[in-house]
């Protein structure tokens, strides 16, 4: 299904949930996974801080970006946060029909209309699991943006699904931003160089709890790297986020992930069970979900959250993704202790 048009408030992301009076809540609307960054990170951000006096230099990130990917560095664009690639490809990109698949993260439509592109929606269905058909993009389309896994579903696409979208003069976006959450990457495109015009965009604000410094990545052909560099700011990477950007992708870091990867999966099932008690009460969540979050539907949500406010918790809203309503909410995957304790206040909060 396709639609085009605005409506929802696509500026609107987790964050406001535990702003202002939330700060003391549980949060369970940002998808940063807990405890983090962790010493180590911290010890090597905080040891970048005696050469501040000089400017940023991105050759030793970007190189090691590149070779845990297996790719050429040319192939490799640091930018501040995943955020800041979604507005270079909507200030750099030559496009005459854009098209985002929804619901997933809105920064990608909010940067190409904010560029001043007409954006085309597709629109994947509750009654299918969200799941994507290629054949409904339509033919004409010269880019493509959708989640893998996709904010706020959880859903995973296959990649073959995903490289079906491909070809010659189209730019094909995936946003991996949540990949290095799934156990072995399934389903990743990164590092792939055979797929034309495939981008794909890393985050690590999530994993590693790096929200407030501002680091990411793009993988893409070198020709359409040169052209988001042209438009990226001088000096656009801190020098504590490129130490950040070095390090997560060593061996350590790598080890380290993979081993929450599954420490999330575990948890996330242990969430999913304790929500699917609540059936009876109208609590519906997609499954299968593969990223550290659910997406939940459930009868008078917005009291609902309300009410979760006053017990000490906060979730995300759905109603300001395109695609969904105000029956939705996304939860954040925590440990099980902080899981049960906002099961025990849904249970309250129910109708």
């Amino acid at each position: 299904m396709r639609t085009e048009g605005t409506g929802p408030d696509l500026r609107h992301h987790g964050d406001a949930e535990v702003r202002d009076d939330g700060a003391e809540l549980a949060d369970l609307a940002v998808n940063v996974r807990a405890d983090t960054p962790p010493a180590w990170l911290r010890e090597e951000i905080a040891g970048s801080l005696s050469s501040l006096a000089a400017y940023p230099d991105g050759r030793a990130a970007r190189a090691a970006v590149a070779a845990r990917h297996g790719v050429p560095v040319e192939r490799v664009l640091l930018t501040a946060g995943a955020a800041e690639a979604f507005v270079l490809l909507a200030r750099a990109l030559k496009v005459r029909r854009p098209v985002v698949v929804h619901p997933q993260f809105t920064e990608p439509e909010a940067a190409l209309r904010d560029a001043g592109h007409s954006v085309d929606r597709v629109l994947l269905r509750e009654a299918e699991g969200f799941r994507l058909d290629p054949s409904a993009v339509p033919a004409d389309a010269d880019l493509v943006v959708i989640g893998n896994p996709t904010n706020p579903t959880s859903v995973l696409h296959p990649a073959e699904a995903l490289v079906r979208l491909a070809r010659p003069g189209r730019v094909l976006v995936v946003d991996e931003a949540f990949m290095d959450a799934v156990p072995g990457e399934r389903e990743a495109l990164a590092g792939r160089t055979d797929v034309p015009g495939l981008v794909v965009l890393r985050s690590m604000t999530k994993t590693w709890g790096l929200a407030g410094l501002r680091i990411g990545y793009v993988l893409a052909p070198p020709d359409v790297v040169a052209e988001l560099a042209r438009v990226q700011p001088l000096w656009p990477v801190s020098t504590p986020a490129l130490v950040a950007a070095r390090v997560c992708v060593g061996p350590r870091a790598l080890a380290e992930a993979a081993h929450a990867a599954h420490r999330i999966a575990a948890d996330r099932a242990h969430l999913m069970a304790g929500l699917s008690a609540f059936a009876s009460r109208g609590v519906r969540v997609v499954s299968p979900a593969e990223g550290p979050f659910v997406l939940v539907r459930m009868d008078a949500a917005a009291a609902v959250r309300r009410r979760l406010r006053e017990r000490g918790y906060a979730v995300r809203r759905g109603d300001t993704f395109p695609g969904l309503g105000e029956e939705w909410v996304r939860v954040a995957v925590r440990d099980r202790r902080t899981v049960d304790g906002f099961l025990r206040a849904l249970s309250d909060a129910l109708p």
